[in-house]
């Protein structure tokens, strides 16, 4: 049975780990080319898709689906670029605003990711880790290794809960997809 993008969304709604997992991987290279040729950088480029894809998790029962999603993302991660380039327009000694509570959008459930990454040989996972961006290594160790809750990561990283857990996504599905290719 081939699920819509709406029904996937409506799944996204009622918080269903495995809809944002979905949404992540058709509209990913979507935003980060988006703003890749904006921003002509790479980190700027993956660091806004990564906010934009949090907020759009975040705020997606608010999502109208009179309109395409992809648009409604591409519309978010505008206004992300405008705000960071106002940020960095102002003095480094401004303060972020605190952001908002966000509500656990995590199920039970192993994803399919999770589970190759379960049956993996240390050494060969340990070797795998190392070929992510150090960001990504990061998150995997933080929560993998040392066990920390969103909550903690997200304070030792100082960044926002929602990043970390979109961070955490796309780093398991990149080792996912070394781990796959290696076999």
């Amino acid at each position: 049975m081939n699920e819509t993008v709406k029904d996937i969304i409506a799944k996204a709604k009622e918080g269903n780990q495995i809809a944002y997992s979905r949404l992540l991987d058709m509209f990913w290279n979507d935003v980060y080319g988006f703003q890749l040729k904006r921003t002509e950088n790479e980190n700027d480029a993956e660091d806004i898709t990564i906010q934009t894809f949090s907020k759009a998790f975040d705020k997606i029962k608010t999502y109208n689906d009179d309109y395409l999603f992809k648009t409604w993302l591409i519309a978010i991660s505008k206004n992300i670029h405008i705000d960071l380039v106002r940020k960095r327009k102002k003095s480094l000694l401004e303060t972020r605003r605190n952001e908002e509570a966000i509500q656990k959008v995590y199920d039970d459930s192993l994803s399919m990711e999770d589970q190759l990454i379960q049956e993996q040989n240390l050494a060969d996972l340990l070797r795998d880790i190392k070929s992510l961006k150090p960001h990504y290594q990061e998150v995997i160790n933080l929560r993998y290794f040392h066990e920390l809750s969103y909550a903690d990561i997200a304070e030792k990283l100082n960044e926002p809960m929602n990043n970390v857990k979109v961070k955490l996504l796309r780093a398991k599905k990149l080792l996912a997809e070394i781990i796959r290719n290696r076999r």
